[in-house]
């Protein structure tokens, strides 16, 4: 597909995820001289379950033989985003499609304010040290905790009690199901 593009033409693909790290059968090499051409403008990672004919979690990768942001690709991790429709499908909102839009329109208009967990902006050179691997959470790492104002002892003494309170349960568990089976004659 990059090979019949014009010189100033623009793809996306959507692939499964082993593309972005696989380096079997030469994928390795071929994801590494695509980034070496500098044709990568960016990589979304989907959420699963966005296809009716797979679960699989795939990705969006955006082709460009003229970006704007030379020698810099755009990451973002829209896997949290969609909202379960049926019981094998996921979607998109609007509001998310535009999210992820907004994002490439400043990105390219170098106005992006990268947000931890969402979207970030690597250099090749960034990526080269990344092995050529091209999974979005590497850039984008992962949002900072929502601190519930609860301090951190005191979450630990009410988590410590409520898993004594479920080892106590467990165990009495554990003995009626013994009882349980020896009465009909499956004792151990």
């Amino acid at each position: 597909m990059i090979y019949h593009l014009a010189p100033n033409g623009k793809l996306g693909l959507v692939l499964a995820n082993g593309p972005l790290s696989s380096a079997t059968s030469g994928e390795g090499k071929i994801r590494e001289n695509i980034i070496k051409d500098d044709l990568i403008e960016g990589i979304v990672a989907l959420p699963t379950q966005l296809f009716y004919t797979t679960k699989i979690s795939a990705c969006l990768w955006i082709i460009n033989r003229n970006k704007k942001q030379k020698g810099k690709t755009l990451f973002i991790d829209a896997r949290e985003m969609g909202a379960i429709v049926s019981r094998k499908l996921m979607e998109l909102s609007e509001e998310e499609i535009k999210t992820i839009g907004k994002a490439f329109k400043d990105f390219n208009e170098d106005n992006l304010k990268e947000e931890k967990g969402f979207s970030a902006i690597a250099t090749t050179q960034e990526i080269a040290k990344h092995t050529y691997i091209l999974t979005p959470d590497r850039y984008v790492g992962f949002k900072d905790p929502e601190d519930d104002g609860i301090p951190f002892e005191e979450k630990m003494k009410t988590l410590t009690k409520e898993l004594d309170e479920l080892f106590k349960k467990s165990n009495e568990l554990e003995k009626d199901i013994r009882k349980s089976l020896g009465e009909i004659g499956f004792g151990f």
